[in-house]
């Protein structure tokens, strides 16, 4: 038996991911997100795929974020037959990014095409894929619920345990059996954190895996704790109050948005701060809000006995509002504060959020609260690191409202609750640790910081090289 690792994204780098595991020449495809960043840098990489599609058995999707999921449907365009295997939550989030992905694509194309014809220019850009192909990707995706293995095939079994990343987010567990040999490896996908609101802790999996694929986002950082980054939140919003300003939190639709409006809710629940006009800014965050309700066998237990005790919900209260038309979205724009919209895209590179920094990035009265991972050469890392102008639509702005950051309401481990996570694992088997999903810098920290603590053989994964397990 031969089983090799390399990978096509995510290698020294956060966006992409797309790792393979080749057992005697079948190949396994680990995730298959798209690139994001520099706009030329990003379309390139998601062009060249890396792998041809008929050398691919069987897809395993970890969980809906776009960088993991977002070339699915570019895989089944071009000619992927086989099946992709996620959880049902992750599944129901994939349609979801996929077809919102390829609505923008046919928005931005339209758009490039005006553009191009009124310069007198040639225009030649095209989608990555359609909505039709979205739709073909989520017609081949199995759902197979945390904990139930099955075979994805011969000898090659499949189990996905809880990652408490974001809702169906999941660890793929691969057993491999042949030839009277077996070989176990954990890719951990994107790797959550204990103490989220809403969703589980990470599992821990039983069985002591040989090899562990080991996210790296936040390899150099330690997140704040929730109840400093709550009371901060709280802080803003008096201010915001006082100033009769506004927030503008740009937060990604899965998660990160539901987390916010729950602990917006705890705060006006408990009289902490007054009733602010809250606004979700942001089609695809109502849709998956109504996902989250529908999958209660994600929930931790604290947010089961919510919905199923207590009937209440920690989704919506009296000032939350959820706009939908283009027409309330712009009206937001003239609405006076104190408000509070929370928009997408997370990394503002794309959906309403642009619209709204345009209106109120030069106003000292609004603030700017980033609360997740920026990538790099993105709007939303320009913004964080407080340069002084940055480009929206082709237009300079200067950044006159205050921006503010909160790292606690992150969804990735950093590294000490990495190495918490790996302590709590059975590694009496363990060979080795491939570490994809993070930059440079961050990767070289906590290959270090592992080493410091017990974890002697860990690999930084480069893009295309392989590493032959045995």
């Amino acid at each position: 038996m031969k089983v090799s690792f390399y990978s096509l994204g995510a290698a020294e780098e956060v966006t992409g991911s797309k790792h393979v595991i080749e057992i005697d020449g079948e190949s396994y495809l680990i995730d298959c997100g798209a690139f994001q960043g520099s706009r030329a840098e990003s379309d390139r990489k998601n062009r060249d795929f890396g792998i041809e599609v008929d050398r691919i058995a069987g897809t395993v999707l970890t969980h809906g974020h776009y960088d993991h999921c977002g070339l699915l449907p570019l895989l089944v365009k071009r000619g992927y037959k086989e099946n992709i295997y996620a959880t049902p939550a992750s599944r129901d989030i994939a349609s979801l990014i996929m077809m919102d992905s390829a609505h923008i694509q046919a928005r931005d194309a339209e758009y490039l095409r005006k553009q191009a014809k009124k310069k007198g220019e040639k225009f030649d850009w095209t989608p990555l894929y359609t909505e039709q192909d979205a739709i073909a990707a989520v017609s081949q995706t199995i759902g197979v619920s945390y904990n139930r293995p099955m075979f994805i095939g011969d000898g090659v079994k499949l189990e996905f345990y809880d990652a408490g990343h974001i809702l169906g987010s999941a660890m793929a567990y691969l057993t491999v059996k042949r030839n009277g040999k077996e070989l176990r490896i954990l890719a951990t996908g994107d790797l959550g954190r204990k103490g989220k609101p809403i969703i589980r802790n990470p599992a821990i999996p039983e069985l002591a895996p040989d090899y562990i694929v080991l996210e790296s986002t936040y390899g150099d950082r330690l997140h704040g704790s929730t109840d400093d980054a709550i009371a901060k939140l709280a802080a803003l919003a008096k201010r915001t109050v006082e100033n009769r300003g506004r927030i503008i939190i740009p937060a990604f639709a899965i998660e990160r948005t539901q987390e916010l409006v729950y602990y917006f809710h705890l705060l006006v629940d408990d009289g902490i701060i007054p009733e602010i006009p809250i606004y979700v800014d942001s089609p695809m965050a109502t849709n998956a809000t109504t996902i989250f309700q529908v999958h209660p066998e994600c929930y931790s237990e604290e947010t089961k006995k919510a919905f199923i005790h207590h009937h209440k919900n920690p989704f919506g209260f009296n000032s939350l509002h959820f706009t939908s038309s283009v027409q309330e979205s712009k009206a937001l724009n003239d609405h006076k504060g104190p408000v509070i919209i929370i928009s997408a895209d997370g990394m503002c590179e794309a959906g309403r959020i642009q619209h709204h920094l345009i209106h109120s990035i030069q106003d000292p009265n609004t603030t700017i609260l980033t609360v997740g991972y920026m990538a790099k050469d993105t709007l939303g890392r320009r913004i964080r690191n407080r340069e002084s102008d940055v480009k929206i639509h082709g237009m300079w702005f200067k950044v006159k409202a205050a921006v503010e950051e909160i790292n606690a309401f992150s969804a990735h481990a950093d590294y000490a609750e990495t190495l918490e996570w790996l302590n709590a694992l059975d590694t009496s088997r363990l060979k080795g640790i491939l570490m994809v999903h993070g930059e440079k810098k961050g990767q070289a920290a906590l290959k270090k910081y592992l080493n410091d603590n017990g974890y002697p053989n860990v690999q930084i994964v480069q893009y295309g090289k392989t590493y032959d397990l045995d």
